[in-house]
């Protein structure tokens, strides 16, 4: 950055306070800078403060926070002094803004094309037919192919992939100078992630300006100049993006790096052990609980803020302190094996017996307007008991409607599916009634299978009913001991879904399953809207149960470092069909599939693990 310029963002003792039904401080001193073509990534996980400060530099904080701030201005602009109406001439304008659910940002009831437009007309940048002119020149910037037919077409008729990059040509209507991405390749398949992240790169190397907001660091790693790391409304570290994710020195920075699963994370557990320490005062360090280094200074006192030479910053009495992980999880050494494109008349898997066999399923779906489509084509695979299988696969590969006919919830149009050594698909559901409690699902978002008028301690209990627990007494001990499993107190037991954080309500999701005793349960993205540190606390979770409860898991995800810290062996389905399948090491290591390599490929990873990754750069070029 060039010292005789002034930054095009400057944030200096930034504080946000809610108050509605008490106060709550969001923001503590938030001090940040960023120019024009550079990247800061602020990282740090839920209600760590993040999205607060990235909604505060565009004026959307609501009627019941209070801002305050030494200094917050933008190229020149004291933002805390804006009007409501002055504010309409920035945000949009000059500050644009990408958020992470492009399904909920985009109108549902207009056109792609009008959704970019209207900042094109609000802010009188385009009129008549220069409107349309500019408007498929947007959406052909942001990688949009065939721009005029995408402008007239919803956004539920988009894929992911094409609504994210809509909402990003939508945000780049107004040629803002600075753009505010929060989370905006979270749920992405690795491909359509990848090619998000080259479009943010290309505006920055153009001179845009980004913010971006995120708790995946593989994305971090790739995109940013310089990264914030927020807890508890405290920036507790800030530095070269290099010089803070390979040498971290606050203590949660070191256990966020320490969660990411990566190629060198398999066979450990991935969350820290509880410190289980007092918490802090008012005053004090908001991370003293959690930090095995705290004293009782920690606890009273917020230490001041120490900056060395090459302005990286640590907000830390004890800097590089102890970060012991969890017990291990003891997964199964390293098996050599041979990734293999499969034959279409071999099922993938081992030949020794199997818990659940798919023998050459295929399943067709009739297309809008006639016509029909397949989304699943001869596809084969086996899971032993208490094995892992990881089902990889972009948007649209067939990974969910597999899984679905795994789970009797779909029927096959051809081949057939054996659970238990028995028939599983074709049979009518009174057939299959009395052993579907052995095959279980755990959902990406559990919220959307919860009644939420029940209390989790209802959820729990009807799935306890159906493996026949009596009621009463027998019952609530039977929905406590599964709380317990889980690591949840029975404090949980009476509160609502709403009432939950999301690693809380996917916990509860698990116990759920659990509570039928099932053999095989199917984790359809799991932990794919779970922020690092949580995502890590539920993987290890599920490694301990299949450990101690023998438990078979189908593990589906679009993160490959996710898949590969579970998984004894991977499956990669390409168009509805089963292109490779092999133990898990051979099928990153040595794929054989150009599909597969594309995958790999397109895996962001995070700074430290480049280096142990180099042989595969080479195999994959």
């Amino acid at each position: 950055m060039n010292a005789t310029v002034s930054p095009l963002l400057t944030v200096e003792g930034l504080d946000v306070t809610f108050r509605r039904d008490g106060e709550v401080r969001a923001v503590r001193d938030v001090s940040l800078t960023l120019d024009r073509g550079e990247c800061l990534a602020v990282v740090g996980e839920s209600g760590s403060g993040k999205s607060v400060t990235a909604r505060t530099l565009l004026g959307l904080t609501g009627n019941h926070a209070s801002v305050s701030a030494r200094r917050l201005e933008f190229d020149g602009i004291d933002l805390t002094a804006l009007s409501e109406r002055q504010w309409r001439t920035v945000r949009g304008r000059r500050i644009g803004l990408v958020l992470q659910d492009a399904l909920v940002s985009l109108d549902p009831l207009r056109t792609v094309g009008a959704e970019v437009a209207e900042t094109l007309r609000e802010h009188s940048l385009a009129a008549g037919p220069g409107v349309r002119e500019r408007t498929l020149a947007l959406l052909s910037e942001a990688g949009i192919p065939d721009p005029e037919r995408r402008a007239a077409e919803y956004p539920h008729q988009l894929s992911g992939g094409l609504r994210q990059r809509a909402l990003i040509a939508s945000a780049l209507s107004g040629a803002p100078e600075l753009l505010v991405a929060d989370e905006p390749t979270t749920a992405l398949d690795v491909t359509v992630q990848a090619q998000v992240l080259d479009l943010l790169g290309r505006l920055v190397g153009e001179g845009t300006a980004l913010l971006l907001i995120s708790h995946d660091l593989s994305v971090v790693a790739r995109l940013a100049d310089r990264v914030a790391v927020m807890y508890g409304g405290l920036v507790v570290e800030q530095g070269r993006a290099a010089d803070v994710l390979s040498d971290p020195r606050h203590p949660y920075t070191r256990a966020l790096l320490a969660a990411v699963p990566t190629t060198r994370s398999k066979g450990r557990a991935l969350s820290v052990a509880p410190a289980a320490r007092p918490a802090a005062g008012p005053g004090g360090c908001p991370y003293a609980a959690r930090c095995f280094s705290a004293d009782d200074l920690c606890r009273t006192e917020l230490p001041a803020a120490t900056v060395d030479g090459d302005g990286h910053l640590t907000l830390c009495r004890h800097p590089g302190g102890e970060v012991p992980l969890a017990a291990p999880d003891a997964s199964r050494p390293r098996t050599e094996g041979t990734a293999v494109a499969v034959p279409r008349d071999e099922p993938a898997g081992g030949t020794g017996p199997a818990l659940l066999e798919v023998a050459g399923v295929s399943k067709s779906f009739r297309a809008p307007g006639g016509g029909s489509w397949t989304a699943v084509r001869d596809v084969s695979f086996r899971i032993g008991a208490g094995e892992t299988l990881g089902l990889v696969g972009e948007s649209g590969s067939g990974k969910t409607t597999t899984a679905r006919i795994v789970l009797g919830l779909v029927e096959p149009d051809e081949g057939s599916v054996r659970f238990e050594g028995e028939p599983w698909s074709g049979l009518p559901e009174r057939a299959r009634r009395e052993r579907r409690r052995h095959l279980q699902v755990v959902h990406q978002d559990p919220l959307g299978s919860f009644d939420p008028r029940h209390t989790v301690r209802r959820i729990v209990a009807e799935a306890a009913a159906r493996a026949g627990v009596p009621r009463g007494r027998d019952r609530n001990a039977r929905v406590l001991e599964l709380l317990g499993q889980v690591g949840l107190s029975s404090a949980v037991a009476d509160r609502r879904p709403l009432q939950l954080s999301g690693g809380q309500r996917q916990r509860v999701a698990i116990a759920r399953a659990l509570a039928t005793e099932p053999r095989l349960i199917v984790c359809d993205e799991p932990v794919s809207a779970l922020d690092v540190s949580i995502q890590a606390q539920v993987l290890d979770l599920l490694a301990e149960l299949q450990r101690e409860l023998g438990l078979a898991l189908l593990f589906i995800s679009h993160d490959l470092g996710v898949v590969h810290h579970v998984s004894d062996r991977v499956i990669v389905m390409k168009d509805g069909e089963l292109v490779e399948s092999g133990h898990v090491e051979q099928i990153f290591d040595h794929p054989a599939h150009p599909y597969t390599r594309e995958l790999l490929a397109a895996l962001p990873r995070p700074v430290r693990d480049h280096e142990a990754d180099r042989d595969q750069e080479e195999v994959r070029a």
